[in-house]
């Protein structure tokens, strides 16, 4: 038996389309956002899904819930923020032409796109892959025990090690994504044949960010313990 997991990133954001840093601030939708949002909804029309998974962060779950829309099957939402945007830091908020102009193209370049070096206060995408990659063997032993299709409406950086992990990408490809606002990615996990019973709330921990946490090094951010 083979079970389905359907990847997508959030519609457009004011701050995106702005080309501002956005990271854990919750920046809404633009009505190219919700355009976004209904183009995956309609490419997932025929798909059957069980369970979906958002982040605390609005344009995670306004996504999700218009994909759903078309998915009465599904009964079941979880928030886990293992998935959530990589935290810029000191740079949240700032538009990435400011900050070019006051700090140079190759310094941008190094928040923007490196693996490893994570921007002042915030998290390198090495340490978004981590608590990622916790994610996915919950996930999959989730999907192995329940024979559950899930939904997963993630963010562009948290999607960049989920993809490398089902793809087996190196660092290199994956930090050469662009990922796409409109479309989604299919997974397949072979599960056993014998049967399941279906999954309840308390048979997923949820790691639910506190709304006063900002920055990726305050020692009151609960995701340090994936790093």
């Amino acid at each position: 038996m083979r079970c389905h997991i359907y990847l997508f990133r959030h519609g457009q954001t004011h701050f995106n389309r702005a080309k501002r840093f956005t990271g854990w601030l919750d920046s809404r939708w633009t009505a190219e956002g919700a355009k976004n949002a209904r183009t995956v909804a309609r490419k997932l029309r025929k798909a059957r899904i069980d369970v979906g998974f958002s982040t605390r962060l609005t344009r995670s779950q306004q996504t999700l819930r218009e994909v759903l829309r078309l998915h009465p099957e599904c009964r079941l939402v979880f928030i886990d923020d293992r998935l959530i945007e990589r935290c810029y830091g000191d740079l949240q908020g700032k538009s990435h032409a400011s900050f070019i102009r006051q700090n140079g193209k190759s310094l941008f370049d190094t928040y923007h796109r490196s693996y490893d070096i994570p921007p002042p206060n915030g998290e390198s995408i090495k340490m978004v892959e981590k608590r990622v990659r916790s994610f996915i063997r919950e996930l999959i032993t989730f999907i192995r025990t329940y024979h559950v299709n899930v939904a997963i409406s993630a963010h562009g950086n948290s999607m960049r090690p989920f993809r490398r992990y089902f793809e087996n990408a190196s660092v290199t490809q994956m930090m050469r994504w662009n990922l796409p606002y409109d479309d989604f990615f299919e997974y397949v996990v072979d599960v056993p044949s014998r049967g399941a019973s279906a999954p309840s709330k308390t048979s997923w921990k949820p790691v639910h960010l506190p709304s006063d946490v900002k920055m990726a090094t305050d020692r009151r951010n609960i995701l340090k313990k994936y790093y």
